[in-house]
């Protein structure tokens, strides 16, 4: 652990960049391309950064934003939302961040209960703000942003700067955000960020991945660019539309990537698996790429393989956390490749430095403190619980809630605090490596008594060839469920769902944990979450199941 420091403040860290590589790029974003189909980047160096984010400080006074304002921030990825979201740190205003992707009713729903004061939108957001005046009603202060015209006019800014702002004094324990959940199995809930988290995320994340200033950062998720200007790193903005993941175009990513030397990326297994494919089908290494970070669902083992080919002086890792806690784990291709996982659940590694994680037995009710429950031997499946400087403590005015997530503790020592309760099942093994067996709310508990766990289930099953990507659900009520398998894929006709149900049926049989699956469904696309198209809906796919034409493979065949 370290000592804490005397400003806490997330925002110190982009002058002292600025300070230490000014002239150094700190973020290029596509304008175009030239003839011969080169990249065309407007480029901001540290200074340039700098020099923006203290003009946001200007134009944020001006219109009245005050220390502990929430500010609904929807602007476009790149400069606007570093720009923006830093100037709101250093000024210690809080930075109110939802997913827009979400669906409108959902999105709206988190904007009432989140109550900003402030909002930084581009003209739709603002005239969005202005139609649903109910949501929107907390809001008096509205602050025009446009990623094209602040890209444009920064240079100018930077040479005849405005005042620089100093950094607001704040505590480790001061409110620095609030971060909505994708809401992926249950309602987005906003969680509480102080800048102790933060600080200890960035000193985590440089820790466990050998991060040092210099490096070029490809961010496929807009937010986590935020973290590059603490870290120093540079950000090269993506050309990917952040509302529609999936619809990525790996030509235009790799070719990002080989142009400007980019040394790291983070992105979901759905994106990167789509990326892999590309270079895997044309031949293509990405010699310069250090580390991709994969997360937000499970990486399958087709892309833990196949990066070994395209990564020729890097590696894939997959950081497990989640939004009230990141990273708490994280393994590597070199480490996935010495291990047998088929049907074990998913490895996601040991420990990240400063984070302590146990398993305990599953519960639906609220847990007070430790001793309200059992803690599982290693090799057992149950409920994580993680503790550690970057773990979260509440979540937005919701008590209740926060109740149910939290378990108090009170060391030997004296110390106090509280463990995180994850929502996920899995097992600690004998290394002390932590394996996810997916969602606890997914679990599926049959009549016989028997609870299956979606990741060793859907492991088995990923091994056929039109299965690559499948999900385990529950018929009926839970401690009745019938355990039943669906799958994305396109069928020919009646004919063949039967033969493929037969073919999977016959893989399930293989092993003890699946052998009891005689249920199977077909269905040409999945239900999936926006920020990373990755995490499955199953409680949806359950609900649809129920209704819809399934394939019964009997006891004898």
């Amino acid at each position: 652990m370290s000592i804490p420091v005397a400003n806490a403040n997330i925002a110190r860290h982009l002058p002292l960049m600025a300070a230490r590589q000014p002239d150094t790029a700190a973020l290029k974003i596509p304008n175009g391309r030239t003839k011969d189909n080169h990249i065309v980047y407007l480029t901001l160096t540290f200074a340039e950064l700098d020099a923006e984010v203290d003009a946001w400080c200007a134009r944020l006074v001006s219109r009245g934003v005050r220390r502990g304002d929430r500010t609904l921030v929807m602007v476009r990825q790149g400069l606007p939302l570093i720009a923006s979201v830093f100037a709101l740190f250093k000024l210690g205003a809080i930075p109110v961040v939802i997913d827009p992707g979400m669906g409108r009713k959902t999105f709206l729903a988190c904007v009432a209960k989140s109550k900003p004061r402030v909002l930084i939108g581009i003209p739709m957001a603002r005239l969005v703000s202005r139609f649903f005046r109910t949501e929107f009603s907390s809001v008096a202060v509205r602050v025009p942003a446009s990623s094209s015209l602040t890209a444009r006019l920064t240079k100018a800014r930077a040479k005849k700067r405005v005042a620089e702002f100093p950094v607001v004094l704040s505590a480790g324990t001061d409110l620095a955000a609030i971060l909505f959940t994708s809401g992926s199995t249950g309602s987005p809930k906003g969680v509480c960020y102080e800048h102790g988290m933060f600080e200890a995320q960035v000193r985590i994340i440089r820790a466990t991945y050998d991060i040092v200033p210099g490096e070029i950062d490809l961010p496929l998720l807009p937010i986590f660019a935020l973290f590059n200007p603490a870290l120093g790193m540079t950000t090269v903005v993506p050309e990917i539309d952040p509302r529609e993941p999936a619809e990525v175009d790996p030509v235009k990513i790799v070719q990002a990537i080989l142009q400007e030397k980019i040394t790291s990326s983070f992105g979901s297994p759905t994106l990167w698996k789509k990326i892999g494919d590309h270079c895997i089908a044309n031949e293509i290494t990405l010699p310069d790429l250090r580390r991709v970070l994969c997360a937000g669902a499970p990486v399958p083992a087709a892309l833990w393989e196949s990066s070994r080919t395209f990564l020729t002086n890097g590696q894939l890792h997959s950081p497990y956390g989640a939004s009230e806690a990141l990273p708490i784990t994280s393994v590597s291709s070199d480490e996935i490749a010495s291990l047998d996982t088929r049907g074990r659940g998913a490895c996601v590694g040991l420990p990240a430095s400063e984070v302590d994680i146990r398993v305990i037995a599953p519960s639906e009710g609220r847990i007070a403190t430790l001793a309200d429950t059992q803690e599982f031997r290693r090799g057992t499946i149950g409920e994580i619980i993680v503790r550690g400087p970057n773990v979260t403590k509440t979540y937005d005015d919701l008590p209740p809630v926060t109740n149910a997530a939290k378990i108090s503790y009170r060391d030997h020592f004296g110390d106090s605090g509280l463990w995180h309760r994850t929502g996920d099942c899995g097992y600690l093994d004998a290394e002390g490596r932590l394996w996810f067996c997916g969602r606890k709310v997914e679990r599926v508990e049959t009549a016989a008594g028997v609870t299956l766990f979606t990741e060793p289930c859907e492991q088995i099953f990923r091994a056929h060839a039109r299965a690559a990507r499948c999900a385990l659900v529950g018929i009926g009520e839970r401690g009745k469920q019938i355990p039943a398998l669906v799958v994305e894929t396109k069928l020919k006709n009646s004919a063949d769902g039967g033969a493929l149900a037969r073919e999977l049926h016959a893989l399930g049989r293989e092993h003890e944990h699946t052998a009891a699956i005689k249920t199977f469904f077909f269905r040409p696309h999945f239900p999936v979450d926006v920020r990373h198209n990755a995490k499955i809906h199953r409680l949806t796919l359950a609900k649809w199941a129920l209704t819809a034409d399934r394939y019964e493979i009997g006891a004898k065949e």
